[in-house]
């Protein structure tokens, strides 16, 4: 799965199909791809291209085919966030935390979060250091 590429429109879609647990193309087209304005014959074709990337399996139960991803959204998300780095910012989360260092528009919530991070990276490098 890591090979492949996944545009944003696909990672979307499959974190969708992950977040529910799993899906038949009518429940994707209806849940997700009637919002964005998708047919139904795109998420069909955007879901087999997903399946053959090797993002998304198949099962055939009642006569209908079950879509399941072998990611969580999480790990999906985790992918995602690696490939930018890897090749928007040649492997290095630098000029990432120089952005953050600049933005203004981190909330309190994200402030914590980003703080709790830090904590958890350095108890990590403690740990592995004893």
């Amino acid at each position: 799965m890591g090979a492949s590429s996944i545009g944003d429109q696909e990672l979307s879609l499959v974190r969708h199909i992950a977040d529910c647990g799993g899906a038949t193309v009518g429940e994707v087209a209806a849940a997700y791809g009637e919002p964005r304005g998708l047919a139904r014959s795109t998420v069909l074709t955007m879901m087999e291209r997903l399946r053959r990337k090797g993002f998304l399996t198949r099962r055939q139960s009642d006569g209908v085919y079950r879509y399941h991803t072998r990611a969580t959204s999480a790990e999906l998300t985790r992918g995602a966030i690696r490939r930018f780095v890897e090749r928007s910012l040649d492997g290095s989360v630098a000029p990432f935390l120089a952005y953050l260092t600049e933005t203004t528009t981190l909330s309190d919530a994200e402030l914590r979060e980003l703080q709790a991070a830090v904590e958890r990276l350095e108890a990590s490098r403690k740990k592995s250091r004893s």
